[in-house]
C-alpha cells in the first residue's frame, strides 16, 4: 500500500469513527479530496447552514439537560452524513420526539421568551423529515430507523404557543428579533462566529461524543447561555482519550476566516478552545447504584 493510499485510509477511519458512515463512503470522499487529514469531516460552506447547526446544538444541549441520553446519543442522534451543502442526521428512535419538541420554536408564556431555534420549521419529505429555516436555504434532514415513523409533534398548551404551527411561512416578531440580535453579535469572529464552527463540528461528529454516554447513559451536555458547550460524564472513555479523538477529528482546527490572533490556548485540562469559543470535557465520579454500592463497601 502506498503512503498516499495509507493516508487516505487513515482519514477515512477518522471520518467513519466520527460520523458512523461506512468506511467505503469516507474513503471515496478522501480519494475525491472532500476530506483531508486536517478536515476529516465535511464542513458546511455556508455560514447560515453552520449557524443553524450551531443553534440546534445549543438548544439540544440545554433542552435535554439532566435527562437521560440513551446509547450515547448526547444530542439525540446516532449518526451523521455531513456535506458542504447540508447535513443528514439519524435520530435515536427513543429520543426522536423529544429532539423535535426541543428545537421547534415556541413562546413560553409562563417564564417568558422564545424557546427553540428561531425560524425553524419542519416538513415531510419523500423519505423522512427536514428541518428548514423560514429565511434562507439552511436545512437539516432527519432519518429514522423506522421508515414509517411519524413524529408526535407538540401542540399549543401548557403555557406554550407553538410558533412553528402558527407562523409556518414567516417569522414571528420574537424570532426576527432574536435572529437580528444574533447577527449583530456575530460581527465579532471571536464570539458567535467561532462558536458556530465548534458547535457545527460537534453535531457532525455524533459517534465521537457518543463514547461519553456509552457506559450507562449518565452523560450531560449544557451551555452557559449558548456561548460554549460542556460535556460531562462519569464512566467509559477517559477524558484525555476523548479530547484526543476530538482534536484528531479536526474539531479545533481554525478555519482560515478566524484570525490568527484569535487562536486560543486552552485554560484548563479538557478545554478545547478556538477563536474565543470553547468546548469543555469533564469526567467525574459515577453515581449509578452499582457504583454507589461499591463506594459504600469500600471497594
Amino acid at each position: 500500500m502506498s503512503r498516499r493510499t495509507d493516508n487516505r485510509h487513515r482519514v477515512a477511519t477518522i471520518c467513519r469513527e466520527a460520523t458512523g458512515l461506512p468506511h467505503r463512503t469516507c474513503l471515496d470522499w478522501a480519494e475525491a479530496g472532500l476530506i483531508t487529514r486536517h478536515r476529516p469531516v465535511p464542513e458546511p460552506e455556508d455560514g447560515a447552514q453552520r449557524a443553524l447547526e450551531s443553534l440546534m446544538v445549543a438548544e439540544l444541549a440545554d433542552g435535554l439537560r439532566e435527562r437521560e441520553r440513551l446509547d450515547g446519543a448526547l444530542f439525540g442522534f446516532t449518526a451523521a452524513r455531513p456535506s458542504p451543502t447540508g447535513l443528514t442526521l439519524a435520530l435515536h428512535p427513543a429520543m426522536a420526539d423529544r429532539v423535535l419538541s426541543t428545537v421547534l420554536p415556541r413562546i413560553d408564556h409562563q417564564y417568558g421568551g422564545l424557546r427553540g431555534v428561531p425560524g425553524l420549521r419542519i416538513a415531510a419529505t419523500g423519505r423522512g423529515w427536514t428541518l428548514t429555516q423560514v429565511q434562507g436555504r439552511a436545512a437539516v434532514a432527519l432519518v429514522h430507523p423506522d421508515p414509517h415513523w411519524s413524529p408526535a409533534l407538540p401542540e399549543h398548551g401548557d403555557g406554550l404557543t407553538q410558533v412553528w404551527r402558527r407562523n409556518r411561512h414567516r417569522l414571528q416578531p420574537a424570532e426576527a428579533a432574536e435572529l437580528e440580535e444574533r447577527v449583530g453579535a456575530g460581527g465579532d469572529p471571536g464570539s458567535v462566529g467561532a462558536q458556530d464552527w465548534l458547535n457545527s463540528r460537534l453535531l457532525r461528529r455524533p459517534r465521537l461524543l457518543g463514547a461519553a454516554g456509552a457506559a450507562h447513559g449518565s452523560a450531560n451536555v449544557y451551555t452557559h447561555g449558548g456561548g460554549d458547550v460542556v460535556v460531562e460524564w462519569c464512566c467509559g472513555v477517559e477524558r484525555e482519550a476523548l479530547e484526543r479523538r476530538l482534536r484528531r477529528s479536526g474539531l479545533a482546527q481554525p478555519p482560515d476566516r478566524i484570525a490568527e490572533r484569535l487562536r486560543d490556548q486552552p485554560w484548563f485540562p479538557g478545554e478545547i478552545a478556538m477563536g474565543g469559543a470553547f468546548v469543555t470535557l469533564r469526567r467525574g465520579p459515577c453515581y449509578a447504584p452499582e457504583a454507589a454500592a461499591r463506594r459504600a463497601s469500600g471497594c
